[in-house]
């Protein structure tokens, strides 16, 4: 059974970080839209994909922390 939960536990891990790459990239073009393009509704945009990095960052830093202590 632990394999199986170890398999799933690095599904998860490059989950998260494929997950912390799109939300930067969706930053990154949200907030091209506002500063460049003058676009009000980009900034909202670019504030929600913050707060998701922020959320992110923080599972996957305890996940992180949490294989560290494993080994």
């Amino acid at each position: 059974m632990n394999a199986v939960l170890t398999a799933n536990r690095r599904v998860d891990m490059s989950t998260i970080h494929e997950q912390i790459k799109e939300a930067l990239a969706a930053y990154e073009a949200e907030s091209d839209k506002f500063e460049n393009a003058g676009n009000k509704a980009a900034a909202t945009r670019a504030r929600k994909a913050l707060g998701d990095l922020g959320k992110l960052a923080k599972t996957r830093r305890a996940e992180i922390q949490e294989k560290k202590n494993s080994m």
